[in-house]
């Protein structure tokens, strides 16, 4: 069986979650959150709108959006940094817990979300189309977050 007929993050036996990555792919996701901390540090960044999306989109409603912006803006902030912190102090780990890998979903799907509005990903987007390398990062770190997910819901059986 090669390393690929696995899923590179499942459910153990003993409730925790085997991440069965090599160490290239390690210090790729442990490079990330660095890279990502440095883009939320520029809330200007228009790459960033799906990170934090408007809570208003009419133009009358401009006042309400900045009051939103003041009241939550931080709170997002957080959480994103939140999650970026779990997913770099635990990325050489072996096995994780229900909440870290938690919170290394929420850092894909941040990290994600930033690198897709870059790349100008839509939902038309045959994942075979383009062979750069920011492409092929796009769609292994979606490729993980399923693997994520599945696992959390039970679905990739325990080992």
């Amino acid at each position: 069986m090669s390393r690929f007929d696995r899923r590179p993050i499942r459910r153990t036996r003993s409730g925790s979650y085997a991440v069965d990555l090599g160490p290239d792919e390690r210090a790729v996701l442990g490079s990330l959150p660095a890279q990502m901390r440095e883009a939320l540090g520029s809330r200007d960044d228009p790459s960033l709108r799906r990170l934090f999306p408007p809570a208003y989109t009419s133009p009358d409603d401009r006042d309400k959006e900045e009051e939103f912006e003041r009241l939550m803006g931080d709170d997002l902030l957080a959480g994103h940094r939140e999650a970026l912190g779990v997913l770099e102090s635990t990325v050489s780990a072996p096995e994780l817990t229900a909440e870290q890998l938690d919170g290394w979903l929420r850092a894909l799907n941040s990290i994600r979300l930033l690198l897709g509005t870059r790349l100008e990903v839509s939902e038309d987007d045959d994942t075979d189309v383009s062979g750069s390398p920011a492409h092929a990062l796009y769609y292994f770190l979606g490729y993980l977050q399923e693997c994520g997910i599945e696992a959390l819901s039970g679905g990739s059986g325990p080992d």
